[in-house]
């Protein structure tokens, strides 16, 4: 009775949560920093997944492009051309940052979504590392490339009075270090919560058994819904980084 209570007697036991747990892929100790877990594992294997894609899948460099080395090319140019349109020219030179963390984010969203998998971007801990590593990149090339010229970013010179340049000052600096959490909240909270929408609506069709064609229906939709998510997270993070970049580079108002 009290295991019926516990999880409502109804057959209804699911625990959409519990897909983000880390956990030791090594017995059942405690996690530390240097302990290979799940997440590690799935890093790797995404590493792995775009040294395949990029690496393996151009080595020939045929005149007549097979289909790997199409796609590898295809992404390369389209995050080349993402850089130069917002980041100009001057940015072209970080485009293999850029490209990287485009990649990175890409592939890990993809294969989180293979059932059974761990989605490493569900972590605040992961994507808030790639966030403060773009906040201190493009924060570092501001101040070499300009000194404290780069302060310009924060100084609405357009603005009509003095009084207000210096309100826009401070709305300015708190938005500049705002970035970075609301660049891994984006990312982590989109990929959390579409993940365990999917599990929700798995439980549910478990539950049902035949009568289960309703949620089998919903779980294809956001099947669906997920991998258009999984590219365009990839795509926001990068395009918002050629944006941060874009200020570095040309701080003033």
């Amino acid at each position: 009775m009290a295991g019926e209570a516990e999880h409502g007697g109804n057959g209804f036991n699911i625990h959409p949560m519990e897909q983000f747990k880390v956990h030791p892929l090594f017995g059942d100790g405690a996690v530390h920093w240097y302990t290979p877990t799940n997440a590690t594992l799935w890093m790797l294997i995404t590493v792995l997944a775009i040294t395949l894609f990029m690496v393996f899948g151009t080595r020939g460099r045929a005149l007549i492009p097979s289909r790997g080395q199409s796609a590898a090319e295809v992404v390369f140019g389209f995050t080349r051309k993402m850089v130069e349109d917002v980041a100009g020219k001057e940015g072209a030179k970080y485009f293999p940052y850029i490209l990287t963390l485009f990649l990175f984010i890409l592939f890990a969203n993809v294969l989180a979504i293979i059932p059974t998998s761990f989605a490493p971007t569900s972590h605040i801990a992961v994507t808030a590392v790639l966030a403060v590593a773009v906040f201190v990149t493009v924060t570092v090339i501001g101040f070499v490339k300009h000194g404290t010229h780069f302060f310009n970013l924060f100084w609405v010179s357009s603005a009509p009075t003095v009084a207000l340049r210096i309100v826009l000052a401070v709305i300015e600096v708190i938005s500049y270090f705002v970035r970075p959490v609301s660049h891994s909240i984006r990312l982590g909270g989109n990929m959390m919560a579409g993940h365990a929408v999917l599990k929700v609506f798995a439980g549910f069709a478990g539950a049902l058994g035949v009568g289960a064609v309703l949620p089998i229906v919903a779980i294809s939709a956001i099947y669906g819904l997920e991998v258009l998510v999984a590219f365009i997270q990839a795509y926001v993070f990068a395009i918002l980084t050629c944006v941060y970049l874009n200020d570095a580079l040309h701080p003033g108002h």
